[in-house]
């Protein structure tokens, strides 16, 4: 099959789950014997065109238009300050790729394409251009919802890029059954919608690969102590992702296992306001940050140096970090209220547990469910063993693939 497919985030440029998402989707899809193009973002430093493990790559170079964009967008856009300029830039990326296939790839260098691979809105532009103009059908693939990340309505224009191309599209691909659950709520179309996990290279993600000296290196560079827990949170530091909660429940743990520190690793609006946080509730020695976005393997190596991870997200439609702390034999506390695709990845009683549900609300909740696996190492280390074990059995990118893949056969034997 010959796929078309549109993401915001691609490497070398990696922000957050979705380019991770994209990346392990399309090298498996390859391995298929599929002809993928990704047509993604440029931020001016890379390569227009390149073929990248079997994946050709486009990024057209995008141009500034800041001084004509504000006279013809809505005004909603002209009240979003700096985030116009970002949207701008989606816009023209947006254009820059349709134009690119309809002028360029399909007459002049004769490609075909089978399916269009949406994923979110920050390509639904191109995906509804596309379809329309050309007539290839579109598989979108939504990762989150505005109203979701937003915790309330968000942009109306995003909200209804979202809805046009979820219409117009032929299947709707979403990451949990909670988030089936949300968009089937705000009126998509319940017929289109298919439910497809993420997943993990739990080869990579594996305890197995990173040696004790870089185990003990890490924890030592944050002055965690042998008879210390570290307690891990690694993703964005935004209002949605529970940190400043998770923040407010370490007083409550610190108050049984006083020797216990709180890594948080990240970046986003909020690194003053949780640094300020933790200053004000006294336990400033006790919380460290890291306001960087680590490469893989460190990424790993740090999953590896902690004794356990805590994700007690408000709105999270999956969570891919839960999968790659569960690969790394770590058990996990996690938000499981409203939107939680992380009710469906960690299993949080019986002989399969690999973790805790709490409220991620309530900073007391999280509490407990930190104190319940702080309390009892042999559980912690049996949990991390039953996460390993669901990742292998349920989450692999192999996995994922077949399954995305299946959704993409119905599609074009739909359209025949």
């Amino acid at each position: 099959m010959n796929i078309a497919l549109f993401t915001w985030e691609y490497p070398p440029k990696i922000i957050g789950g979705l380019g991770t998402y994209a990346h392990e989707l399309t090298r498996q899809l390859v391995k298929m014997e599929n002809n993928v193009v990704v047509f993604t973002m440029n931020d001016g430093t890379l390569k227009t065109r390149e073929l990248m493990n079997g994946v050709e790559v486009h990024r057209p170079r995008l141009i500034d238009i800041s001084e004509i964009f504000p006279e013809v967008v809505a005004e909603e856009i002209r009240r979003w300050g700096p985030g116009m300029n970002s949207f701008s830039n989606v816009f023209l990326y947006n254009l820059l790729v349709s134009s690119k296939i309809v002028n360029d790839l399909i007459p002049l260098e004769k490609k075909t394409f089978d399916i269009l691979s949406v994923h979110d809105w920050l390509s639904s532009m191109a995906g509804i251009t596309l379809t329309k103009a050309t007539g290839i059908p579109m598989v979108l693939h939504l990762h989150s919802t505005e109203k979701g990340r937003s915790l309330g309505d968000g942009s109306k224009i995003i909200n209804e890029l979202e809805k046009k191309a979820a219409n117009m599209a032929d299947k709707v691909i979403t990451v949990s059954n909670a988030m089936k659950g949300e968009l089937i709520a705000y009126g998509f179309p319940s017929d289109k919608i298919e439910v497809v996990w993420n997943g993990v290279d739990y080869k990579k993600y594996s305890p197995d690969r990173v040696p004790l000296e870089k185990v003990q290196e890490i924890r030592s560079r944050y002055g965690v102590t042998q008879e210390s827990k570290l307690i891990l949170f690694i993703g964005r530091l935004t209002g949605v992702k529970g940190v400043d909660r998770l923040i407010m429940a370490m007083s409550q743990v610190l108050s049984r296992f006083p020797r216990t520190k709180l890594l948080v690793i990240g970046k986003g609006e909020m690194e003053g306001e949780l640094v300020r946080l933790a200053t004000s509730l006294g336990i400033s020695n006790n919380v460290i940050f890291n306001f960087n976005m680590l490469p893989e393997d460190e990424r790993i190596a740090h999953y590896a140096a902690c004794d356990l991870a805590v994700f007690p997200s408000l709105y999270e439609p999956f969570g891919i970090v839960a999968l790659e702390a569960m690969a790394m034999k770590k058990p996990i506390v996690v938000g499981a209220r409203g939107v939680s695709g992380l009710r469906e990845i960690v299993i949080s009683s019986g002989e399969k547990q690999t973790g805790y549900h709490v409220n991620p609300y309530d900073p007391n909740d999280i509490a407990w469910g930190i104190d319940s696996l702080l309390a009892d190492e042999d559980k912690m280390r049996r949990l991390g063993e039953n996460g390993r074990n669901r990742v292998i059995a349920e989450f692999s990118w192999e996995t994922v693939a077949q399954n995305v893949f299946r959704v993409y056969e119905k599609v074009v034997a739909g359209r025949s």
